[in-house]
């Protein structure tokens, strides 16, 4: 009933978000898809568009949050409960991993004609542009600490909430991010959206598909958390 609706919009909105988000760059980047080659700025565009649709559907039910480090900053602050914290993560790791499972399944010509297993992996999870684990943390740490820190300051645009304005911000913000910092990390500012995919690559029967990284993969969990906690408390010590 209602108490489940809120895990079942984490879930379902994060799907969405990985459904557009992964589908963006297969579109660009696999072989024989038709927007190959679309280009960085349609990829950061439609992140933003993935993150700002399933936010308006899913806003009210959840408060669509879709992102674990969002989900913890909160609750750290007051902001939400913790007792609901758990079932957020694994509702939006799972919507995640289903998400990455129907990208696969729509682009499976794609990737079967698609050689380079990097390219592939792309789709699902991120990776750093220059492997340098403390640098990498430190930009999905800052990347994150922008998000969440923006997020919380919407709150100071009156009425930003009342019609959606606030919805359409974020859409900014992760435009913003994905633009400048980008392509650093690839910007996963989101333990769930990377993670969820992760484990989807590593599962599936993907032709050629090479290793899922998961060495790397502590930094798109680790980074994102501990920037957006830091975020929060700042904003909190912040005498608005």
């Amino acid at each position: 009933g209602t108490i489940m609706l809120p895990y079942l919009a984490e879930f379902l909105g994060t799907m969405m978000l990985i459904v557009l988000g992964d589908g963006v760059v297969a579109n660009v980047n696999l072989n024989k898809s038709g927007m190959k080659g679309g280009g960085s700025v349609q990829v950061t565009l439609a992140w933003g568009l993935a993150v700002l649709i399933p936010a308006c559907i899913f806003g009210a039910a959840s408060g669509a949050s879709f992102n674990p480090a969002l989900t913890i900053a909160l609750a750290a602050i007051g902001s939400f409960s913790w007792s609901m914290v758990p079932g957020y993560i694994v509702a939006q790791v799972a919507g995640a991993f289903v998400g990455a499972c129907i990208v696969y399944i729509l682009y499976l010509g794609q990737f079967d004609a698609t050689d380079d297993p990097a390219t592939k992996r792309g789709v699902f999870c991120t990776a750093p542009s220059i492997r340098n684990f403390g640098l990498n943390f430190i930009s999905e740490a800052i990347g994150t600490f922008i998000l969440v820190f923006a997020i919380l300051g919407i709150g100071n645009v009156g009425g930003a909430g009342t019609v959606g304005v606030d919805k359409l911000f974020v859409f900014g913000i992760i435009v913003s991010i994905g633009m400048s910092l980008g392509g650093l990390t690839g910007y996963a500012i989101n333990p769930a959206r990377d993670f969820g995919p992760r484990l989807a690559h590593a599962i599936l029967p993907i032709k050629g598909k090479g290793d899922s990284d998961f060495a790397y993969g502590i930094i798109p969990i680790i980074g994102p958390i501990v920037g957006a906690l830091a975020a929060a408390f700042v904003y909190q010590a912040i005498p608005w």
